[in-house]
């Protein structure tokens, strides 16, 4: 596991590649970011009537475009997505980069992802169909990326029969698992299969929260992460911790009041990431700005400037 904090980003697969979407890749590369991860869903939020790519074609492309970058989904989900052609997929990502993939995955939520592939009389899963899925999919892909000569399965919501993924991944046994999760059952696929765990904090102080309960709430869920290891028989602080960013309290533009926001300045954003580094979390990712003519994201560095600032600066002040 990391010793020291690194910092990554997330590029919004927005831009066409030739019209900014490689130059941002590239960029992130020389800041020195440790990764640089996307999101994939089929559409997202404000950004659903607008350029929205797929995520293993960003990623294979950003592969072709850099030397060093980690690169990788946070996150991954099975609202659309099978163990057996995402292993197919994944290994030849790999392959590409040269084994510089990490795959960010959860359980999924609501919204597009979970509605576009749906029969008219067919309704969304609920969180607890979602949880089974998950608990299924995780394990299957696992042996699917390990076992590339064959593999045969049957499950309650998937199957492989001689499934083959030769030669393989190029990390071995399999590239890392990032497992997004704050649940029990998650927590639990964590801390059997993942090289990492990811939250968001609690989404539910978002809107009316405050940062201290924000790091209480997260600093809860760092603590049911180590008991979820320990019921495994594993030690906690062999998983890097990764927070992706923007979806806590901080980041509410519409909250007054507290220390300001984490993006008012590099010297805000070190004095937020010291206060989680302290809980554990060994990588912070940051938004990459979004194209100015597109929909307000107060997840994002709104200035390109700002954001250059907080990714060649952030990391010394917090070694």
């Amino acid at each position: 596991m990391s010793t020291t904090l690194r910092l990554s980003t997330v590029i919004l697969p927005v831009r066409r590649w030739h019209e900014g979407g490689r130059s941002q890749w590239q960029r992130a590369e020389e800041l020195g970011l440790h990764a640089a991860y996307t999101y994939d869903h089929l559409a997202w939020r404000a950004f659903r009537d607008g350029p929205w790519f797929g995520a293993v074609p960003t990623l294979t492309a950003a592969a072709c475009a850099t030397s060093r970058l980690r690169l990788g989904t946070l996150v991954t989900s099975p609202n659309f997505r099978h163990p057996v052609t995402l292993a197919k997929e994944l290994i030849s990502l790999d392959d590409i980069s040269g084994g510089r993939v990490t795959l960010g995955i959860g359980a999924g939520g609501s919204g597009f992802d979970a509605t576009t592939l749906l029969r008219g009389d067919e309704q969304p899963w609920t969180p607890r169909e979602r949880a089974d899925r998950f608990g299924e999919f995780v394990p299957l892909l696992d042996e699917l990326l390990r076992e590339p000569a064959g593999l045969t399965r049957e499950g309650e919501f998937y199957a492989a029969h001689e499934a083959r993924n030769l030669p393989g991944c190029a990390q071995r046994p399999r590239l890392p698992f990032a497992v997004a999760a704050t649940g029990p059952r998650g927590l639990r696929v964590a801390a059997r299969y993942g090289q990492a765990w990811v939250t968001t904090g609690d989404p539910k102080l978002y809107e009316s929260g405050s940062a201290a309960q924000s790091l209480d709430a997260i600093r809860g869920q760092v603590a049911k992460l180590g008991k979820a290891c320990a019921e495994g028989g594993r030690d906690a602080d062999g998983l890097d911790k990764i927070l992706l960013t923007g979806f806590t309290p901080e980041f509410n533009p519409e909250l007054a009041g507290g220390s300001g926001r984490p993006f008012d300045s590099v010297d805000a954003f070190v004095d937020f990431a010291g206060r989680h580094a302290e809980l554990g979390f060994t990588e912070i990712v940051i938004h990459a700005p979004v194209p100015a003519d597109g929909p307000e994201f107060a997840a994002a560095v709104a200035d390109e400037r700002l954001f250059e600032e907080i990714a060649t600066q952030a990391p010394a002040q917090l070694a």
